[in-house]
């Protein structure tokens, strides 16, 4: 698809549409949406922002790529003034102070936002069911989820509702929902675009991307977002990807896949029939793939639930109802605390973060924590080594097509299990790219760290070939 922020660009330009109008067409269908995508609209902001590009318009001034561009944002990002509820009971009633300094950027250009966007509350799942504002169904069939964590954010994209969407990845929760909703969702490398202003799920591997329907939008929101931040610690520095570079010939790409993904038993027969039917078009195109040994995905699975839970156990104990958030009152402050976190934690939340608790308690940090921890080095050191046979490396999204609703929720280990091509991935820090072809919920296209450039070149290839 060709790239729509440049399509509604020239629009805007030319004045073949106003951005008033743009604006308004796509909240009217937010509000109309029978999917539950949105947590709360930002219509005041948006309609007096659209109102300043129009008036720039007509006094003759340029305006920049992105400037008037629709779009929606997650609602785990602070944006100042507006309800910020993580789509749980604690922070049903939270509003900003601040900015995310990613919101921020995308502001800075000119960039509206529309919406606040249904999620799994705190990033905890893989559907977009556990969320007080009920689950959202997925935008080609809503009879089965949206994926999660950040399904509210692919369905509006899928919908057109948004022009783009920022979501947040910790272990493929934007990856996840763009293959369900057979859009793009990039997840960059790890410090590559500033988290100050993202609630925290798991710090080590949280990452700021986009959602969109074209690669060129990925580039374009990409290199508006990216960049150091004296706010965040882990930010890099990183060079801006330009239009040309990914669209450079493919040709001498070798691209690899890990065997042990595609012969295992968690493996839907479709999904595997798919997926080699795109490794043959691939070859076919003179490309060279070569097969990859790696970690077992329960391995990778158990490696990363139990780092992320530890994490936001610590990230979430903040959360008691003394300095923000919900509080129920109890007899005592003891009570109090527990009262307030067992009624305002979903079911999923409460899982992880006893389980976090858990595995940093004392007589388990040795054997399970520490253990995780090796395991993570372990697996970036097997990344180093592939990465020197190849130069891609080529994976389903998940194991499976997506389940009907209420399915996750009966079986949370399964649950789990679908992320089990996406957090390895997490884990080595790596900027991975969903496309929306190759099997029922797409292929992810991974490189090196810093090589955001080459992944989206090769989705450029990909678009052609499968």
């Amino acid at each position: 698809m060709e790239s729509q922020i440049k399509k509604i660009h020239e629009q805007l330009v030319s004045k073949q549409i106003t951005c008033t109008s743009l604006v308004q067409e796509r909240l009217e269908l937010l509000k109309a949406n029978a999917y539950n995508s949105v947590n709360s609209l930002l219509e005041e902001t948006a309609i007096d922002l659209a109102a300043k590009v129009d008036a720039k318009i007509n006094n003759g001034e340029k305006i920049g790529l992105l400037e008037g561009i629709p779009f929606g944002i997650k609602d785990v990002y602070m944006v100042q003034g507006t309800y910020t509820t993580a789509s749980s009971d604690m922070l049903k009633n939270y509003k900003s102070p601040y900015t995310a300094t990613a919101i921020q950027k995308l502001l800075d250009v000119g960039a509206i936002p529309l919406v606040k966007e249904n999620c799994d509350s705190f990033g905890h799942g893989s559907s977009s069911e556990n969320t007080i504002f009920g689950p959202v169904k997925n935008a080609i069939n809503p009879a089965f989820v949206s994926g999660g964590s950040s399904g509210g954010s692919a369905v509006n994209v899928a919908k057109d509702y948004t022009v783009f969407s920022i979501g947040g990845d910790t272990g493929g929760s934007i990856r996840q929902p763009a293959g369900y909703n057979k859009i793009y969702g990039f997840k960059p490398t790890y410090g590559r675009i500033s988290r100050f202003g993202l609630m925290a799920y798991a710090s080590s591997t949280d990452c700021v991307g986009p959602l969109a329907k074209s690669v060129e939008d990925i580039r374009i929101v990409l290199n508006a977002m990216s960049g150091k931040d004296s706010k965040d610690q882990t930010t890099i520095l990183s060079t801006e990807i330009s239009e040309q570079e990914i669209a450079k010939d493919a040709s001498g790409t070798k691209v690899g896949y890990f065997k042990n993904f595609i012969e295992g038993d968690a493996i839907d027969a479709a999904v595997k029939a798919d997926f080699f039917a795109s490794i043959e078009k691939i070859k076919a195109q003179g490309i060279e793939v070569k097969e990859l040994d790696f970690f077992k995905g329960d391995t990778l699975v158990s490696t990363y639930y139990t780092l992320a839970m530890a994490e936001t156990a610590s990230n979430l104990s903040r959360l008691d109802g003394s300095n923000y958030g919900n509080r129920i009152e109890g007899e005592n402050l003891i009570d109090t605390y527990a009262t307030t976190r067992s009624e305002s934690f979903s079911e999923e939340s409460k899982r992880r973060i006893v389980g976090g608790n858990q595995v940093l308690s004392q007589g388990f940090s040795d054997d399970i924590y520490l253990k995780g921890l090796t395991l993570r080095d372990q697996i970036s050191t097997n990344f180093d080594t592939d990465f020197k046979e190849v130069d891609i490396i080529l994976s389903p999204v998940t194991p499976s097509p997506p389940p009907k609703i209420g399915e996750s929720l009966k079986d949370p280990h399964a649950m789990y299990l679908s992320d089990a091509y996406t957090v390895g991935f997490s884990l080595g820090q790596l900027p991975t790219l969903t496309v929306p072809q190759g099997t029922v919920t797409g292929l992810q296209v991974t490189a090196a760290k810093n090589n955001e450039e080459l992944v989206l070149k090769f989705a450029n290839f990909l678009k052609d070939t499968i």
